[in-house]
């Protein structure tokens, strides 16, 4: 088969100029894509990412017993903590309620008892 030429075709330079730049840039936004793209994401993950998450320490037997020992002596020790103050409470308020003692001499002669307001 042989190779048949068409017509000839008259381009002009301007045009074959303007293609040129645009293929051109085509070419500049695939490498700008091409290398980009990767370094942003890369750049994103480095900057973003949270922290891995590391699996808690595992404890020995031994150690594990000892802070239940620790938690049940810090237990004991608040609800001693809250007896203590249950019976300041109960002081107080049996003091609060007592009568005060009398000082004017005429109230005890006549065994009045002086009560606070």
């Amino acid at each position: 088969m042989p190779i048949t030429q068409g017509p000839p075709v008259n381009i002009p330079p301007e045009a074959i100029g303007a293609a040129i730049q645009v293929g051109q840039y085509f070419l500049a936004g695939c490498v700008i894509l091409g290398i980009g793209s990767p370094l942003f994401r890369w750049i994103l993950r480095r900057f973003f990412e949270p922290a891995p998450v590391l699996p808690p320490a595992q404890l020995s037997p031994d150690a594990t017993a000892r802070l239940e020992r620790i938690e049940q002596a810090v237990d004991a020790v608040a609800l001693e903590m809250e007896r203590i103050g249950e019976g300041q409470r109960f002081v107080t308020k049996l003091l609060a309620e007592r009568p005060t003692p009398i000082s004017d001499a005429q109230s005890l002669q006549r065994g009045r008892v002086v009560t606070p307001h």
